[in-house]
């Protein structure tokens, strides 16, 4: 029996999310999430990977850490919400900035704020990080907000948009960036370099010059009609003086942020707004720092992390392709070339300091993440020991792939489970991507293919249309035309997997979340081949949805002004009398990118129109369902709907289910 057999012994499994590589090269740190021990929620702690020996457990608090970096001393810089039990009085509501010494000892807390410590950035005594500030009187933010909470109230008056993002209610702070100095005990000299940001910094990314004089940062600017756009402006840190390096109408230059180790050059991600006819484009933009003057490099990569080598010649990039996720070369004179041959996909990755080795953690669809080591003159790759072993998955992975009616390629990965063959063919489940700009290339906690193969079940996870990693043809394709493409494309690869001899065709069904519910929804109404569908954090009704999510000025780019064309020709509620196949229905209450309206509105209408479904709602939960035991209710659930109308089992109702 693996781990993927019990979903509670899945949510489980310790997990590595990040890797930063510590200045002098001997050792690596990073954040482990694992199940607390109440078994309703995860935790995490720091672990010290040496590359040369055993990890080791660094950190151990109820509230857990994150967030860590290096300063150039080699201690480690921390993110938390633990109380400082030296400070009296001290709050444990908001993360403050904690300090592990090199030489070893306990934690000390060395900068606290009423708004919590957020993101940060160290270069030698330097400390610049981002805290959440009311409009007013700094000095008197904390009787300020004591003051709210004491009177009840949780009002906000918005003058902007958005009001709220992914999961979260914005305001009533906003985000400032502070500078300050490492002493001996705290951070010293504490400075406000925005006070006048308003809404510039929110969930902006930034980085420290190599010399600790400037930081460069995303700035966001307001445009009419509730758009805006996302500049890079540099910061001097000694007069708060700053100035845009980066701005170009309908244009936005965002992370991943990287400056080069001379100082001169930033590298960072280049994208385009879209329009009706302008599909997303992404590509990495390197820069002169002084002028601003820079261009694109290796256009068909889209960058999704990057780090300058040490002398300042290259910019190392991982960026997905063709069904992976690679690390590539970039260099400033010459082609890029790809570092890693495998078909893995990285993240997190580190350059040493003598630019011999790229660090980084390196998943892939059967792959848990795990720390490697890449030699930069040989491409060999080697695994480092690891905090969180890998769990051996129960099946094995293949790749498929077909032709579309228009000529075009679709490619995807294959999961199938432990004795699959010609004499037991398995049941087929067909899973859809979300994005939909995006990939089936990486491994997933959440949308865990492995758990349905230990039920018996192969799974399909196809790159159809915009899907990245193809060419920005592949995006073009499906831009604006996102059901109809995009079910040719699937029809064209689901054809080739069924008809493989260890795969059986009659029993199949289909499944997506966010885009790739939209599309479970689209398949729902124009095809009658599926025996389920399970439809997560759905798009239902494209007009209502473009005007309720959180970032409606994204969407109304593509498909234009509420009422226009695209939205009724594209719109899977347009097509709710076609339905017949039996549906499950999924979606959490505080999902603001898929608001819980489209779910309510597709469980109304399927109600209405008599075809068999079941709604599971998650009234605590966002667009991803991330609880321990509520991911445990999902799984039952949808393995329970798919045995009753795939199997042709009985309905069994879920223990983990009210």
């Amino acid at each position: 029996m693996s781990a993927f057999n019990d979903i509670r012994d899945y949510v489980a499994i310790p997990r590595v999310l990040s890797l930063r590589l510590s200045p002098d090269g001997s050792r690596l740190i990073s954040a482990v999430q694992s199940l607390n021990p109440d078994g309703k929620s995860f935790g995490t702690a720091l672990w010290a990977i040496p590359v040369d020996g055993e990890p080791y457990r660094l950190t151990r608090s109820a509230k857990g850490e994150a967030a860590a970096e290096f300063t150039t001393a080699g201690d480690v810089l921390f993110t938390s919400s633990r109380p400082d039990l030296t400070v009296k009085d001290s709050s444990d509501e908001v993360p403050s900035l904690w300090l592990l010494p090199r030489a070893g000892g306990e934690a000390r807390q060395v900068a606290a704020r009423p708004g919590g410590v957020g993101a940060f950035r160290t270069v030698g005594d330097v400390v610049v990080f981002a805290s959440d500030v009311l409009d007013g009187e700094e000095a008197a933010e904390e009787e300020r907000r004591k003051a709210r909470k004491d009177a009840g109230i949780t009002a906000i008056l918005h003058e902007g948009y958005p009001v709220r993002y992914w999961d979260h209610d914005l305001g009533p702070g906003r985000t400032r960036l502070f500078a300050a100095r490492l002493g001996p005990d705290r951070l010293e000299d504490v400075r406000d370099l925005t006070p006048d940001a308003g809404e510039a910094l929110r969930d902006a990314s930034f980085e420290l010059t190599p010399d600790g004089t400037t930081v460069i940062t995303m700035w966001r600017v307001e445009l009419p009609k509730g758009e805006h756009r996302i500049d890079l402006v540099a910061i001097d840190l000694a007069t708060g003086e700053r100035r845009t390096v980066l701005s170009e109408d309908r244009h936005e230059y965002t992370g991943p942020i990287a400056i080069s180790p001379d100082g001169s050059k930033i590298a960072c991600a280049r994208e385009r707004f879209t329009g009706l006819e302008i599909s997303a484009r992404i590509e990495l933009w390197i820069a002169d720092l002084a002028t601003g003057q820079g261009r694109a490099y290796a256009p068909d990569l889209f960058p999704s992390a990057a780090e300058w080598a040490p002398d300042s010649s290259a910019v190392y990039v991982v960026a997905d392709h063709q069904g992976r996720r690679p690390v590539f070369r970039v260099p400033l004179e010459g082609e890029p070339s790809r570092l890693t041959p495998d078909d893995a996909a990285y993240a997190g990755i580190n350059v040493s300091a003598d630019g011999r080795f790229v660090y980084a953690l390196r998943s892939g669809v059967a792959l848990a993440p795990a720390p490697s080591r890449i030699d930069v003159a040989t491409g060999e790759i080697t695994e480092l020991p690891s905090p969180a072993p890998r769990p051996e998955v129960p099946g094995t992975l293949t790749e498929v792939s077909a032709t579309a009616d228009d000529g075009t390629t679709i490619r995807g990965w294959l999961v199938l489970p432990e004795g699959a063959s010609a004499a037991d063919p398995a049941p087929f489940l067909l899973w859809i991507h979300g994005g939909p700009v995006a990939s089936w290339n990486d491994w997933q906690w959440r949308w865990q293919s492995w758990i349905m193969a230990a039920h018996g079940y192969a799974v399909l996870m196809p790159d159809p249309c915009l899907s990245t990693g193809y060419g920005q043809e592949m995006i073009d394709r499906g831009w604006g035309n996102w059901g109809p493409r995009t079910q040719a494309d699937l029809d064209a690869i689901v054809e080739v997997t069924l008809a493989r001899d260890d795969i059986d065709a009659e029993r199949i069904a289909a499944m997506g979340g966010s885009y790739g519910g939209y599309m479970a929804n689209w398949l729902a109404g124009h095809s009658d081949r599926y025996k389920a569908i399970v439809t997560h954090a759905a798009l239902w009704n494209l007009d209502q949805f473009a005007g309720t999510t959180d970032a409606s000025m994204y969407w109304q780019r593509e498909f234009g002004e509420p009422g226009s064309e695209r939205y009724a020709l594209l719109s899977p509620h347009v097509s709710l009398d076609k339905i017949t196949t039996p549906m499950l229905v999924i979606h959490g209450d505080k999902d603001y990118r898929v608001p819980i309206g489209e779910a309510l509105r597709l469980w109304w209408d399927l109600r209405r129109s008599e075809v068999e479904s079941k709604f599971l709602y998650f009234p605590d939960e966002n667009h991803w369902i991330l609880k321990p035991g509520n991911a445990v209710a999902w799984y039952e659930t949808v393995l329970a709907f798919l045995s009753q109308h795939v199997l042709g089992q009985d309905w069994k109702r879920p223990d983990s289910v009210a």
